[in-house]
């Protein structure tokens, strides 16, 4: 249940953050606004790493494959795809095509067992969850 509970927050504060970082960027820019989002992501991590723990940063060097450590450079390019998709679109429909995306990558992802992922079944019921989406999209298109 906990687990539930943190998804359906991390759903919501991604909107928010969405939101947030696209009205930053009308004035200051793209890259001072995801450099923004990225700096101070780095200075609560480095607070929570303060107060919680002091795991080792030399354990990264250990990390295994090394492309699984290009996260950063993702998490930028999701930074500035949401605020493209934000401005563009509007914070609903965007979240409706992220989510979706989210939904058929993650999905992949564990039919195939892709980056270190235990390989999970064939499942119809998934597969129809995601048409499902699809065709909420394709309604919402064309409202």
């Amino acid at each position: 249940m906990i687990g539930f509970l943190i998804a359906l927050l991390s759903g919501a504060l991604m909107s928010v953050q969405g939101v947030f970082n696209t009205q930053v960027t009308k004035t200051t820019g793209m890259w001072v606004s995801n450099g923004w989002v990225q700096l101070t992501a780095f200075l609560v991590c480095v607070g929570a790493w303060l107060i919680t723990g002091r795991d080792s940063i030399a354990t990264l060097a250990k990390v295994e494959p090394k492309y699984v450590l290009l996260g950063g450079v993702i998490g930028a390019g999701i930074t500035w795809t949401v605020i493209k998709s934000v401005e563009m679109l509007g914070p609903a429909k965007s979240a409706l095509l992220i989510v979706t995306a989210q939904l058929l990558v993650s999905y992949l992802i564990e039919l195939f067992g892709l980056f270190g992922m235990d390989k999970e079944p064939f499942e119809w019921r998934k597969l129809l969850g995601l048409g499902v989406a699809v065709i909420g999209i394709t309604i919402f298109q064309w409202k």
